[in-house]
């Protein structure tokens, strides 16, 4: 395997951890938290990514085709007509 470093699995607490290099932790750009995953016979460690990623320049282009109004026109229920004051 190309590019890789031998490292022992330690002790935290009931779990197990690896140490990653600094060298790699600032060339992949990793912050806090990553996501791990299994591909076969090995352990991936990606960037986590914000569940919210890409939310703000997907409302700018909805802006830029007007496509950012409502679905449905607001429908007023019996509690906003009898009990809700304006």
């Amino acid at each position: 395997m190309e590019n890789s470093v031998r490292a022992r699995i330690v002790r935290i607490g009931n779990s197990r951890g690896i140490r990653i290099p600094k060298v790699w932790l600032e060339q992949l750009n990793l912050g806090d938290e990553v996501e791990l995953a299994i591909q076969e016979d090995s352990l991936v460690v990606r960037p986590a990514h914000s569940a919210r990623e890409g939310w703000s320049s997907a409302f700018q282009a909805m802006a830029l085709h007007h496509d950012d109004g409502l679905i449905d026109q607001p429908q007023s229920t019996e509690w906003d007509r009898e009990e809700w004051q304006w």
